[in-house]
């Protein structure tokens, strides 16, 4: 059973590369622009008059939607909501208020040098821990990002940046650094990977160990503006109750106005 679903999808996404839609943000053929890695933001943005919905499902139910706009040629404004326990039999956690996030491309790319973006994001990922005032995964609070792509057999890009969090309910209230990878594999996959220092979240209070989070995906684009991606977190088990690869998946429409 496990082998006719591998090659019912292989078949699909087949299908769809040969699609003469418009692509989402992954592979050679992305029309946009990827704005995250998997939980860490990139430089990318959206552009004027268009919008995009996100939505992430984690463990225990839980479920986030991000609605972003491109205003102007630079800047994206979005909020966000969710909650754990939204799907499935438990009754539903939502989170204590929404998160909103302010981004500006500040430089563009050229040949020598990387986009560079500045940003605001109050929206933590999966489950909210009362008792520290804090997402399981902090939130990037204020954040500068840079991005560089490469042509190799496709495209190979770069990102890297610092973060400041507003979430410091655990004493924790260190600078953070991140950085990650994409491989694109063909007209419509990529493949990422991101490393999240998470140097704001190793005190005695905090839920993490010290490792950081290790993140992997793999991402497509499945026509008219729609990418899917799935993904392994935690690999290090930064978190001491995670199974190792803790499984979630990421939707994500973009659309012009």
């Amino acid at each position: 059973m496990k082998t006719l679903f591998a090659r019912l999808f292989i078949a699909l996404l087949s299908v769809l590369s040969r699609s003469s839609y418009a692509q989402g943000s992954a592979g050679t053929g992305a029309k946009f622009e990827p704005r995250y890695l998997i939980d860490v933001p990139s430089a990318g943005i959206i552009p004027h008059n268009t919008f995009a919905i996100d939505i992430g499902l984690f463990q225990q139910g839980g479920l986030l939607t991000t609605a972003s706009v491109g205003l102007f040629d630079r800047l994206v404004i979005g909020v966000s909501y969710g909650g754990s326990g939204v799907l499935g039999l438990d009754s539903p956690e939502w989170n204590n208020s929404p998160g909103y996030a302010l981004r500006i491309r500040l430089v563009e790319e050229s040949l020598g040098f990387p986009a560079l973006a500045l940003g605001f994001d109050s929206q933590g990922k999966e489950g909210y821990i009362d008792r520290l005032n804090r997402y399981a995964i902090k939130s990037m609070g204020f954040y500068v990002v840079g991005s560089k792509n490469y042509t190799a057999a496709g495209y190979l890009s770069f990102h890297g940046g610092i973060n400041y969090s507003l979430e410091r309910g655990d004493g924790d209230e260190d600078l953070n650094f991140f950085a990650g990878a994409e491989k694109t594999l063909g007209p419509i996959i990529s493949l990422v990977g991101e490393y999240n220092l998470a140097s704001n979240d190793n005190n005695h209070d905090s839920p993490g160990r010290g490792r950081g989070y290790l993140n992997l995906a793999v991402r497509a684009s499945l026509g008219q503006g729609f990418t899917i991606g799935f993904c392994l977190k935690d690999i290090l088990r930064n978190q001491q109750d995670r199974a190792v690869g803790e499984r979630t998946m990421n939707l994500e429409y973009v659309q012009s106005l």
